[in-house]
């Protein structure tokens, strides 16, 4: 019987186009196991429910949205749809077989936000760093001096360059949404974007448990409310500490009209 790794490695290869699920089934996104085993999966709603199901409540028609480490970009293109024509996304992504995949989904998608694609890493500042490609999928790449025991090992390792969310804010329209998943470096991330922070966008953030005390005292002292954003709507309630599938979110974009 195959394991799990084994199964990942054989596959790789194959890239399949698949749709989104309902309510994103006008989307489609070309996938391979190089983002995960999930993705082969009958239906692609069971790849990360949670996430999609974020995507359909904290986007709205005409949102600018940030999705900082795209992987293969099914948040994206589910909020490409949620955002509508007159929206927008940044996928932002280092690893160069993604973003070939990304901008092939980004190509083959019409009539919702268009999906620009940054092949770049986001810091704590401008500059270069070492990108670790890992050996089980592409999903579990990280920075240097990051990652977590998901990799299985390390294939190669390249260099890319770093940019911060406050340099992106001088070269693309601020955010409504930001969604955050860099293997581990979600405190670099969160560190240089105080002034895209300022402006107190949704934030959506895969947190490490080791950082999740520094993440939760953050982005409480910037004026966000944080939830589990694996909970339903109805059973969320504010923690202090940021959970691992972290929602913030700030009075004032509560406030704005659906």
């Amino acid at each position: 019987m195959l394991t799990r790794t084994a199964l990942e490695r054989m596959t790789h290869r194959f890239v399949m186009r698949r749709h989104l699920p309902t309510p994103f089934d006008a989307a489609r996104i070309y996938v391979s196991t190089e983002g995960g085993l999930r993705y082969l999966r009958p239906s692609l709603g069971s790849a990360d429910p949670a996430l999609l199901r974020l995507a359909a409540e904290v986007v709205r028609p005409g949102d600018v949205i940030w999705d900082i480490g795209a992987n293969l970009g099914l948040f994206s293109f589910a909020a490409a749809v949620t955002a509508g024509p007159s929206g927008r996304v940044l996928a932002v992504e280092p690893d160069a077989l993604l973003v070939r995949m990304l901008r092939r989904s980004a190509a083959a998608n019409h009539g919702h936000a268009p999906v620009e694609v940054l092949p770049v890493a986001v810091a704590d500042d401008v500059g270069v760093a070492r990108f670790h490609i890992a050996r089980r999928n592409r999903s579990t790449s990280h920075l240097d001096g990051f990652g977590t025991s998901q990799t299985g090992g390390i294939r190669a390792t390249e260099l890319v360059p770093t940019v911060t969310l406050d340099w992106l804010a001088a070269h693309f329209p601020m955010p409504g949404v930001v969604k955050i998943d860099v293997e581990a470096a979600e405190l670099k991330v969160l560190a240089g974007g105080a002034a895209v922070l300022g402006t107190l966008p949704t934030i959506i953030c895969e947190v490490a448990a080791d950082n999740a005390a520094a993440a939760g005292d953050l982005l409480t002292a910037r004026g966000y409310t944080l939830y589990d954003g694996q909970q339903q709507t109805a059973r969320r309630i504010p923690v202090a500490v940021a959970p691992a599938e972290t929602l913030a979110i700030s009075d004032r974009r509560s406030a704005l009209p659906h």
